[in-house]
C-alpha cells in the first residue's frame, strides 16, 4: 500500500522538445486520472482522452462485474490507447491520456505511442478506497481496488515518470504536474 508521506523525487529523463508528446496521467482506479488529465489539458491547451472510453464493451462488462482484468484482457486495449496517443499527439503536439498503466509491461506498450511521460497519481489505499465509496456512475466497483494495488509495479524510480500527490485538489495536483513537466522541459 502507498503512504501518505511525500512522494520521493522522480528519475526523469527529459526527451527532445521538438516531438509530439503523450502525457499519460496513470495510477490506480479512483486516483483521479480523468479529473487530473482533464485539468493538465486545459492547463496547457492540448488533446485529452480518458482511456477508459477505448475499452472495449467486453473488458466493461467483466469490470463492472468486479471481474479483475487479466493481462490478455488489457493487451488490445493498451495497444490501441498507444495508437490513439501517438496520432492525437502529432495532430495536436501533446496529448493527455488517463490510463492505469499498473505494470510496468503495460507501459512497455504505451511507451509505442513515442515521446512519452507519465504522471503518477500517487495516494493511500484508504484516501483513494474513501474517493472511490464517493463517487457516482463508474463501472469500476470500489471491490476491485485490492487488485489494483496488488497489480501495480510503483513507477517512481523509472525514467520519464512525474509523481503526484493527490492529497490535494485536483487543481493543485494539475498544477504540481505542470509544474514538473515544465521543470523536466517536457514543456515550455
Amino acid at each position: 500500500m502507498m503512504s501518505k508521506a511525500s512522494p520521493t523525487p522522480s528519475i526523469v529523463a527529459p526527451a527532445p522538445d521538438d516531438n509530439p508528446l503523450t502525457v499519460i496521467v496513470m495510477g490506480v482506479s479512483g486516483c483521479g486520472k480523468s479529473t487530473a488529465a482533464v485539468h493538465i489539458a486545459q492547463g496547457i491547451g492540448a488533446h485529452c482522452k480518458d482511456g477508459d472510453e477505448l475499452h472495449p464493451q467486453s473488458n466493461i462488462d467483466k469490470m463492472a462485474a468486479g471481474i479483475p482484468l487479466t493481462d490478455t484482457d488489457r493487451q488490445p486495449w493498451l495497444e490501441d490507447v498507444a495508437r490513439y496517443a501517438q496520432v492525437q499527439a502529432m495532430k495536436h503536439g501533446v496529448c493527455v491520456i488517463a490510463c492505469s498503466a499498473l505494470k510496468q509491461q503495460y507501459r512497455q506498450t504505451l511507451n509505442t505511442a513515442g515521446r512519452v511521460v507519465y504522471i503518477f497519481l500517487q495516494g493511500s489505499f484508504e484516501l483513494i478506497a474513501d474517493r472511490m465509496h464517493q463517487r457516482t456512475g463508474h463501472f469500476m466497483p470500489e471491490a476491485l481496488l485490492e487488485s489494483q494495488f496488488a497489480a501495480l509495479d510503483d513507477p517512481s524510480d523509472e525514467p520519464c515518470v512525474l509523481t503526484v500527490s493527490i492529497d490535494t485538489t485536483p487543481e493543485l495536483i494539475a498544477s504540481d504536474a505542470i509544474k514538473q513537466l515544465k521543470q523536466h522541459h517536457y514543456l515550455q
